[in-house]
């Protein structure tokens, strides 16, 4: 139990130290009006995700950094461990937001050849990645996210679903591509219960440019 205590402390107080001289996390601006997505996302489904959801998570992440830093401080081993999951979640719903408005914009735009080339050979093209990506939004149980996202190992395209707010890279190790959120402050204003209607609908808006500039940088 000592062991277990000394590895926490040793490595929070590494954590300390980059949290004491970091900025605060802030919210991002969205790359175009909020009603830039019409009709396929309406403006007000846009400000409220952006402006109240998107902006809670980075309020309850600087606080949950901020409880961090002074837990560690106070080597309290406890609260520490017991921050974990609101860093997870405020931590994740930060990331996936800040990839999601990105991923999408109002001007039309195509896979650069090297993504249509990954996706033919490890989705059987857009057509067939399209169906799988929608059948990984509708499966997810609740809320959560479904991703095309990046294996280095492999280097191959897969789509994979996450729940709640998890990262992608974090909780999987896969590079996040293009992510479909799929919690119901995402769509349910403007398509109520109908979520594969919402699915179906933002491939009209998806940002294949920023796609494929993502797959870049991730090989």
């Amino acid at each position: 139990m000592l062991a277990l205590r000394s590895a926490v402390l040793g490595s929070s107080r590494n954590v300390a130290a980059v949290l004491g001289c970091r900025n605060k996390h802030t919210l991002p601006d969205l790359p175009y009006d909020f009603g830039a997505l019409e009709p396929v996302i309406c403006r007000e489904i846009m400000e409220v995700h952006h402006q109240k959801h998107h902006n809670a998570y980075v309020t309850n992440l600087n606080a949950a950094e901020e409880q961090l830093k002074e837990a560690v401080a106070k080597n309290d081993a406890s609260k520490i461990i017991q921050l974990g999951s609101a860093l997870k979640f405020n931590g994740g719903g930060h990331i996936n937001h800040s990839i999601f408005w990105k991923n999408l914009s109002p001007d039309r735009s195509d896979p650069s050849a090297e993504l249509k080339k990954l996706l033919d050979r490890d989705l059987q093209g857009l057509d067939n990645f399209k169906k799988e990506m929608k059948a990984a939004a509708v499966a997810v149980q609740g809320s959560g996210w479904a991703w095309l996202g990046y294996n280095k190992k492999t280097k191959a395209l897969q789509v994979a679903a996450c729940p709640n707010q998890d990262p992608l890279e974090a909780t999987t190790g896969l590079v996040p591509l293009f992510g479909i959120d799929v919690w119901e402050h995402a769509y349910y204003l403007q398509y109520k219960n109908l979520r594969p209607n919402y699915v179906d609908a933002i491939w009209d808006v998806v940002n294949w440019k920023d796609v494929s500039e993502r797959l870049a940088k991730a090989q």
